[in-house]
């Protein structure tokens, strides 16, 4: 099954871990790269429960971004999926004036972060992808004065955390960003259309497995997506690594669909210095969980 047209940003093979991709930096600035440059932000699969989360960012001389405007760039959620093919197109035939990079956190980094006992949320994951990002693009000699956001959490708190990260640099966070300044507009095609092809070019890691791939949006409230759920799912492995293990929808259907699973407990452990003490100071150690209920005990003692 062979890609439509080229998106360099999708790797091939199996997605296990997050990943960058970078564009060429514009022509425009190879001749001078301390031109000043706008810089748009947005992401696309934030509440999916299938597939990855990417951010995107785009970034132009402030000459050119005019001209980068009336290419007619608008938020990629109201566009059908030809039309973000088509303005995505539009953005590789204007690499001489456009650069952009997007961020493309995987389903396993994103459900590992959630799940530790020290909880990564997805807005911290989604703050420390953005100021990733821009980081990488002023490592680049990139002079970027001005940024537009598309908010993640409250606008002002998320602003002064960044103007912190970023001092001199003008930045702006508000909501619907990405319909807001066509340069916010262009990153959420770029993130829109890598995640989509990222999906429809789903290489599971799992080997042998015969799964669907026609997901629906990913999201719970898709019937496509519902579908999908309840139909890929093992009663004992569960699902496939598309999945974000850290969501509600797929922590409920493991309790609803999968089978029950008893896990034994394991006594507790005592220290080294108790294996020297005299037999009659031992104290018995406590039956595991298991052993009670399945009316075991030990014969011996080691």
């Amino acid at each position: 099954e062979g890609v439509v047209f080229d998106v360099p940003s999708v790797q091939a093979g199996p997605l296990t871990s997050s990943y960058t991709y970078h564009s060429p930096l514009p022509s425009a600035l190879e001749l001078n790269k301390r031109e000043p440059c706008v810089l748009g932000v947005d992401e696309a699969g934030r509440g999916p429960v299938l597939g990855p989360m990417v951010y995107g960012i785009c970034f132009c001389p402030l000459s050119k971004y005019d001209q980068v405007s009336k290419l007619g760039f608008v938020d990629s959620k109201t566009l059908k999926e030809s039309h973000r093919e088509s303005h995505f197109q539009l953005i590789q035939s204007n690499l001489e004036n456009i650069a952009w990079s997007v961020r493309v956190l995987s389903p396993q980094d994103i459900s590992w972060n959630m799940l530790k006992i020290n909880k990564y949320n997805l807005n911290a994951q989604a703050h420390d992808t953005t100021i990733q990002l821009i980081q990488q693009v002023l490592a680049q000699g990139v002079n970027v004065t001005k940024i537009y956001i598309d908010t993640v959490g409250p606008p002002e708190s998320y602003k002064t955390k960044l103007s912190n990260i970023f001092p001199g640099i003008d930045i702006t966070v508000e909501k619907k960003a990405d319909s807001k300044f066509p340069i916010v507009s262009a990153a959420s095609i770029c993130a829109k259309v890598t995640r989509d092809q990222v999906l429809k070019h789903w290489t599971f890691v799992e080997k042998g497995l015969k799964s669907s791939k026609i997901f629906g949006s990913g999201y719970p409230s898709d019937p496509n997506t519902m579908y999908w759920l309840k139909n890929n799912m093992d009663p004992v492995f569960g699902f496939p690594q598309v999945m974000r293990f850290s969501w509600s929808t797929c922590d409920n259907l493991l309790k609803k669909l999968a089978a029950p699973v008893i896990w034994p407990e394991e006594a507790p452990q005592g220290s080294i210095t108790q294996l020297f003490e005299q037999e009659e100071n031992k104290q018995e150690k406590p039956q595991s969980k298991l052993f009670m209920e399945m009316g075991l005990k030990c014969v011996s003692d080691f």
